[in-house]
């Protein structure tokens, strides 16, 4: 499932907490595709802390607890780490990571709390979501398989790659938009993982940030440039990339193109990527500006005149993800999509 489903999927799940309808959620994916960070966002939205349990580094009685004597009976201590609603809040998320990779003495601590919310004498919090998150067998990473038992007390989702869903948090999390233009243009290095190959740098969602960081400390470093987005995302995407990004001297002004001037468009495909991904950075960084506007019309303007119609919508969709329905009431919206329709409809 691709990850703007996936949100809506643990949106709900977190909210149907309080009605008594949830079920607690695992998500499967080889590494690097985003798993923690999906989960986190949910946090994040809805504004409630994460306890994040690295189920691969602990022991059963960090979950169980500590047996101890109470008179002539033996109790067992709770884990601090586990949710309190005194110390963390009435709702949050438990989130166990690496749980594929946890022992199985381990794995059989966690039945009771994944299915009945407690263990022992503790109960999770009533506002406090359950979601887990693992490896497949396959992906080259330490895993265990999944004992049938602790399998059925989750719903399962597998987590693919989806490069629209990527830019749209690209682009709102502020990433170079450098990086951006160059997966749009070659959008089958967003995930290249082969664990026959035993890979120890390659592209992945997680490693691609890796390389929006080179990029910002290693830009004005040119011998140091390649080797170090090679060492983020494999040899052969890293000297793509800085291939790319050293070509982009002969990118048009966006400021002119911006300001409603006559900038023609460039011919090189690898560079009318990047003018659409330097439009959409600028129009975010409108976007609270009074202006804005006047802004988004010279986008829609300047992406009629790309020669690839797909290459203009593309442009429009990424603005519509980023902006929301405030592009409709653009004025110059209505004859871009009316040309866009008439193109599609009456094009061979």
């Amino acid at each position: 499932m691709r990850p703007a489903h996936l949100a809506t999927v643990l949106d709900q799940e977190f909210s149907s907490v309080a009605q008594g309808y949830h079920t607690p959620v695992m998500l499967w994916g080889p590494p690097g595709v985003g798993k923690s960070q999906i989960i986190m966002q949910v946090a994040e939205r809805h504004q409630v802390p994460v306890i994040d349990i690295r189920l691969s580094q602990m022991e059963p009685s960090d979950l169980r607890g500590i047996p101890f004597r109470q008179d002539n009976l033996v109790d067992w201590s709770v884990p601090s780490l586990l949710p309190n609603a005194e110390r963390h809040g009435l709702a949050g998320v438990l989130f166990l990571d690496e749980i594929t990779s946890a022992p199985p003495t381990v794995s059989a601590a966690a039945y009771q709390l994944i299915l009945d919310r407690r263990l022992g004498d503790y109960q999770v919090p009533d506002g406090w979501a359950i979601f887990a998150a693992g490896n497949r067998q396959g992906d080259r990473g330490v895993t265990y398989t999944m004992p049938a038992p602790l399998a059925n007390r989750f719903s399962h989702f597998e987590v693919d790659v989806n490069l629209d869903d990527w830019a749209h948090w690209a682009y709102t999390h502020d990433m170079d938009e450098r990086l951006i233009a160059f997966l749009r243009f070659k959008p089958e290095m967003l995930f290249d993982f082969d664990p026959a190959h035993n890979p120890v740098a390659f592209p992945s969602p997680r490693s691609w940030e890796f390389s929006h960081r080179a990029l910002q400390k290693f830009s004005q470093h040119n011998n140091l440039l390649t080797q170090s987005l090679q060492a983020c995302v494999g040899d052969a995407a890293g000297i793509e990339l800085a291939a790319f990004v050293e070509n982009l001297d002969n990118l048009p002004n966006i400021d002119d193109i911006l300001a409603g001037k006559p900038v023609p468009m460039p011919k090189a495909t690898d560079l009318q990527y990047a003018v659409a991904s330097a439009l959409i950075s600028r129009a975010i960084k409108a976007s609270q500006n009074s202006n804005a506007k006047e802004t988004y019309g010279r986008i829609l303007d300047y992406s009629g005149q790309f020669r690839h119609r797909e290459m203009g919508i593309m442009l429009v969709s990424d603005l519509h993800r980023v902006i929301g329905q405030e592009l409709f009431s653009v004025p110059e919206f209505a004859p871009w999509a009316q040309k866009v329709g008439e193109v599609m409809l009456y094009s061979d």
